[in-house]
């Protein structure tokens, strides 16, 4: 099983994939140094696989790699950023002027 996570910027969205079929994604919108996730869903035959956790893990590393600060509006962002501490700087990042 391979699976994989990529960003779709056309459609402004990071999307999941096992064996390139899209099981999840999660929606953001960007601003001047600031990604700000807005909603995240998983295939529901597919959840409590941790799919959900690697996609968002997956696209905050992304948002660290480039510099961004993140808006986590999604409620399971911001659940997943509280019970992983070692992203809060980034949010702290999208805080600032």
């Amino acid at each position: 099983m391979t699976i994989a996570v990529t960003d779709n910027p056309t459609v402004a969205r990071y999307e999941i994939t096992i064996d390139g079929r899209r099981a999840g994604f999660v929606t953001y919108r960007m601003s001047p140094g600031v990604i700000s996730f807005l909603h995240a869903e998983v295939d529901p035959d597919l959840e409590r696989q941790g799919l959900g956790s690697r996609l968002v893990a997956d696209a905050l590393d992304d948002a660290r790699a480039r510099g961004l600060g993140v808006r986590p509006v999604c409620p399971f962002v911001a659940a997943f950023i509280e019970r992983h501490p070692g992203y809060a700087d980034l949010v702290a990042r999208a805080a600032r002027p």
